[in-house]
């Protein structure tokens, strides 16, 4: 790995890192890091973006850029360099979010980058009952008059997020009320993104340009069909509350988090309520030649993401 600057694949890398350049934003997470170690695999050169350099992996046949936070347009042009693709994961929620995306995207487009792949969320639109989903239309619609080549992924809730919200009193809570949420597990984002990645690598192969992919798992569920799941799995009784809107800010407000915070977490439930996060789509078997995982799948093969559950049984 080169911690000095975008300045090539490692000499000696594992396999033939050859073709264009991608650029992996947000390699340190769960998601670009999975992507990142995916691509690499298969031989594509790959640079590592992330907002501090020492914590991105060290992967054969990737280089690391400098410290490149998006709202730092001249360090983002500097890091995109003689890239040709980006694969841009959102950045942390905050009220500047979207100038931060805009501000990467420009940078992406003055560095001479032909195409961008988003990560947005299902349902992204301007009045979108999920308020950090109006964050992601913003940004859809940015990269969209940019002129540059893009793809679109809209994700589901994570499949991960469904025990680490139940709390260790063994209750996941919100106003959900009897929603359905196709939630979709990292490790299927992250393989439908690689194909999506490599296909744009090949001259040969299959275009995406132009297209949006809702990536969700094989069904729908309730929250409480969900705490039933995870009864199973812990072996004691989870249970779903159903929250009103003022009863789930009041059971929130000792996060000590900002009023734009909690208004995020508070609508996330309210989308599924509403019918926004119900969608089933079958864009992960179309793209990775195999079906999503379903929540009982997910939680067989991650034990760990309900210990906490566990130890209180």
């Amino acid at each position: 790995m080169n911690p000095t600057g975008p300045t090539g694949p490692t000499d000696g890398a594992e396999g033939d890192a050859s073709g264009p350049l991608t650029a992996v934003t947000g390699a340190s997470g769960a998601l670009g890091g999975r992507v990142a170690k995916r691509l690499t695999r298969a031989g594509v050169p790959v640079r590592l973006l992330g907002r501090n350099p020492s914590r991105l992996p060290e992967l054969p046949g990737a280089d690391t850029a400098p410290a490149a936070p998006y709202g730092d347009g001249e360090a983002m042009r500097r890091a995109l360099a003689g890239a040709h693709t980006l694969f841009l994961v959102s950045a942390h929620e905050s009220p500047g979010r979207v100038d931060e995306h805009m501000t990467a995207v420009d940078a992406a487009v003055a560095a001479g980058v032909e195409r961008i792949v988003y990560v947005s969320f299902l349902g992204a639109a301007p009045d979108a009952t999920f308020t950090f989903a109006r964050d992601h239309w913003a940004t859809e619609a940015h990269i969209r008059v940019s002129g540059v080549q893009h793809t679109f992924l809209r994700d589901s809730w994570y499949l991960a997020g469904l025990p680490a919200m139940t709390g260790t009193d063994g209750v996941l809570r919100g106003p959900a009320g009897d929603g359905r949420v196709a939630a979709v597990a990292h490790e299927d984002i992250a393989d439908a993104a690689t194909a999506v990645l490599l296909a744009g690598a090949d001259p040969t192969g299959p275009t995406h340009d132009g297209r949006t992919y809702d990536l969700t798992g094989p069904e729908a569920f309730t929250l409480a069909e969900a705490a039933e799941e995870l009864s199973r799995v812990t072996g004691r009784t989870i249970t779903y509350v159903p929250e009103s809107r003022e009863e789930a800010y009041a059971s929130r407000a000792g996060y000590g988090a900002q009023d734009w915070e909690v208004a995020g977490w508070v609508t996330s439930y309210e989308a599924i309520a509403a019918g926004e996060m119900a969608a089933v789509s079958d864009a992960v078997g179309a793209l990775t030649g195999r079906p999503p995982m379903s929540l009982a799948t997910y939680l067989r093969e991650h034990p760990d993401s309900y210990r906490h559950l566990l130890a209180q049984g």
